[in-house]
């Protein structure tokens, strides 16, 4: 009963930054992403008699921060196929883990898909929404191809998640500058929490939400790049407001991201089709039409403190590598 799946992580260009109910990890605002082709977390769950307990290694070493959430996933899947085993899962990043590149997301999405595999479960794709979503708020993003909303509002208590607009309908290409490759010091599942807590603009952002994502959404049923690129940097902006003005203070940022966001804003007045986002880490995410990646790539490239530049075109959803049956 072993599986293989795979899952790339996607980012965030209307966001979501806070849990409505942090028992069952519901966000508070809804969101609108891209699946980030490039990228990708594979992992393999393994159900056996033999273990006495889950066992998770993430990049080849325990993670304890992930193991709860972990079997918060494991268990809803046990609880759908009516068994108790126990499972070894190993999953690996070919990118910076918890260095705000989604890592969370790629890999409950590819955790929940393994698992549903391995123990032979045809579940709808709500269904896989809902358990990766225990994992990370994000995940169920990353089940899905190209531009993806996660809709908080159409079903109250719940999540649904789609693709507004397959990668090769739009496609948007995502140069990612990585100026750290250290794990974050506050993730964003406690960086959340904490400004929810301890932040009087918390509210503002929950209420000015809905016509951030509204206005994403109809970018992309019309393709509008320049529109996106201004409401997507607007959101952006807001929520990295919202941290700073957390008690203690969430500043994700490094000093070449914000050399980054000031070269892409630059590029955008000298009329070249690109936009930054950037989540809960020091990596700068540039969204650019194909024809604007290479300039976009070597202008980062010359940013002091940039470390790499990955390239991403639009990915496909979570999918299944392989499956062995005792």
């Amino acid at each position: 009963m072993r599986a293989t799946a795979l899952a790339h992580p996607n980012v965030a260009l209307i966001k979501y930054w806070g849990k409505s109910d942090t028992k069952r990890n519901l966000p508070a605002t809804g969101s609108l992403s891209v699946t980030l082709g490039g990228l990708h977390t594979r992992t393999t769950i393994e159900f056996s008699k033999q273990l006495k307990q889950d066992q998770l290694l993430l990049d080849g070493s325990a993670d304890a921060a992930a193991d709860l959430r972990m079997v918060r996933c494991l268990d809803e899947l046990r609880q759908h196929a009516g068994v108790s085993l126990f499972a070894k899962v190993e999953s690996a990043n070919d990118f910076p883990t918890g260095a705000g590149l989604a890592s969370s997301a790629s890999g409950f999405a590819a955790l929940t898909v393994a698992g549903a595999a391995a123990l032979d479960l045809s579940l709808e794709p709500q269904e896989l929404v809902r358990i990766s979503r225990l994992g990370s708020g994000s995940a169920p993003r990353s089940l899905f191809s190209g531009g993806v909303w996660l809709d908080i509002a159409s079903s109250p208590g719940e999540t649904i998640c789609s693709t507004v607009s397959e990668p090769a309908r739009w496609p948007l290409e995502v140069i990612v500058a990585v100026t750290s490759i250290e794990k974050k010091a506050v993730s964003s599942t406690a960086g959340m929490e904490s400004s929810r807590a301890a932040s009087p603009y918390f509210d503002g952002w929950v209420g000015s939400h809905p016509q951030d994502l509204a206005d994403g959404l109809s970018c992309f049923t019309d393709k509008n790049f320049m529109r996106l690129a201004d409401v997507a940097e607007h959101n952006c902006l807001k929520m990295h407001a919202l941290a700073m003005s957390t008690r203690p203070p969430l500043l994700y940022w490094s000093p070449a991201t914000l050399a980054c966001m000031q070269a892409v804003m630059k590029l955008r007045a000298d009329g070249i089709p690109v936009f930054f986002t950037v989540d809960a880490g020091p990596q700068l995410k540039a969204v650019c039409l194909p024809e604007a990646s290479a300039i976009v790539r070597e202008r980062l490239q010359s940013i002091p403190g940039v470390l790499q530049t990955l390239d991403c075109t639009l990915g496909q959803g979570a999918w299944v590598e392989s499956v062995v049956k005792a």
